[in-house]
């Protein structure tokens, strides 16, 4: 019984010791070669629920606590670091959205509007008013249902309100309980992620068992104008953003979060449950918490590069398709409206799409045409939405990156070796 108890401690100790993206990669491969050779085997995409699953529930709770635990604890969260993170994220959703025009005009595309594609019509906005309306009765729903429901633009209020009237008004051992929380949840989401690989496993299986190449050929046009706009945002945009800041090599940076978070957030598609393998590459970083605990979760509110790209997209697409005409003025309006609209998506698989309606409105396209655009939407979504998420999610990381870097260089602190500095963080 010892000599077993041994070599499974072993086989823990040498699974634990080898790289998450490399762990990721096999798991990958093993549930695509088994959604191909045993599709019908759906037990096998069990775990891939399951990590989703554990991903969302514990995300609320750890996003909570963390962000009262920061503000109750810290003095300084909220400085000039917070302001700028806040700044890239607008500035980087609005870009987004103009290279998504761009892309557009260089490479049109139509789609085939049937009255046969259906959709879920009961959370499609109306209009601008109708998302800001929306957004506000978010914020100030009920904390306890905020947390259960996964409503993070709530959560982070009430998170903020607690966390700085407990900095003023709370004794010592309460501060020090919602620290040992903090660490508690942490703990927990280090656990689940450590089993990260039998979850993309089975989301990856799930995902080639059920989904045909046929769809997606009839929508390859549309599906590499989405990609291809992403692309440009995530190796282009975002690292001149870093460079214009910094003034160092971007890359180093962009390409480890793309590895370490829009990996995993292309399968999880979902920027929500992606939240706590942010915080853990911000530690690795050498980001401080305090700032970071806070701008990750409302990252995931707000920064939506890819939520901006594939509104715009799918909204000049089926304008293209209706022969409407669209002017610069329109174009740039319509920018707009898409970076607007992304700051109030949920960060919940295939939520930017519930906006399209919104934006179609803006050409006079009428409600039942829009949701035939979102049943377009949500056929592609397997690999549309994978890729939102992924330039979502990392893009979180970079610029909160990006703004603490920058603080270190005001105060006269190295930058990390993979920058050119001397400061070495967790490699």
């Amino acid at each position: 019984m010892k000599t077993e108890n041994g070599l499974l401690r072993k086989i823990i100790r040498k699974y634990t010791e080898t790289s998450l993206i490399l762990r990721i990669l096999i798991g990958m491969l093993i549930g695509a070669g088994l959604g191909l050779l045993i599709p019908g085997a759906e037990w096998i995409s069990i775990p891939g629920n399951l990590f989703v699953s554990a991903l969302k529930a514990i995300a609320p709770v750890l996003v909570f606590v963390l962000v009262i635990s920061s503000l109750a604890n810290g003095n300084k969260g909220f400085d000039r670091r917070f302001g700028f993170v806040i700044a890239e994220y607008l500035i980087s959703t609005f870009i987004a959205a103009v290279v998504a025009v761009a892309f557009s005009y260089l490479f049109p595309v139509t789609m085939q509007l049937s009255t046969e594609i259906a959709a879920n019509t009961e959370a499609a906005p109306s209009g601008i008013g109708a998302v800001l309306q929306n957004l506000l009765l978010s914020i100030f729903a009920n904390p306890v249902a905020a947390i259960a429901n996964g409503n993070y633009v709530s959560i982070l209020f009430w998170a903020v309100v607690i966390g700085i009237l407990m900095n003023r008004l709370a004794a010592e051992g309460t501060k020090t309980l919602f620290n040992d929380l903090s660490v508690i949840c942490s703990r927990i989401v280090k656990g689940i992620i450590n089993l990260a690989p039998f979850g993309i496993l089975g989301l990856v299986f799930g995902s080639v068992a059920s989904g045909g190449l046929s769809v997606y050929a009839d929508y390859g046009k549309l599906i590499l104008l989405l990609v291809g706009s992403m692309a440009t945002v995530a190796l282009v945009v975002n690292p001149l953003i870093v460079f214009l800041i910094l003034r160092r090599n971007p890359y180093p940076l962009v390409l480890r979060c793309i590895r370490e978070s829009g990996v995993t957030a292309f399968f999880t598609r979902s920027s929500a449950a992606n939240i706590p393998v942010n915080m853990g590459l911000c530690e690795r970083l050498g980001l401080e918490k305090d700032v970071y605990s806070v701008s990750i979760p409302l990252g995931a509110t707000i920064n939506m590069d890819g939520a901006a790209v594939v509104i715009t997209i799918m909204t000049l697409a089926a304008v293209r398709t209706l022969g409407i005409p669209v002017d610069l003025p329109s174009a740039i309006v319509l920018s707009l409206l898409s970076t607007i609209a992304a700051c109030g998506t949920s960060g919940v698989a295939g939520g930017s799409l519930l906006l399209i309606p919104m934006a179609c409105s803006l050409f006079g396209i009428s409600a039942d045409i829009a949701m035939q655009v979102v049943g377009v939407g949500f056929i592609i979504s397997v690999i549309q939405d994978s890729m939102e998420t992924a330039l979502n999610s990392s893009g979180d990381v970079i610029f909160t990156a990006t703004a603490e870097y920058r603080h270190w260089m005001k105060n006269g602190k190295s930058l990390p070796t993979f920058l050119g500095g001397e400061t070495k963080v967790d490699i």
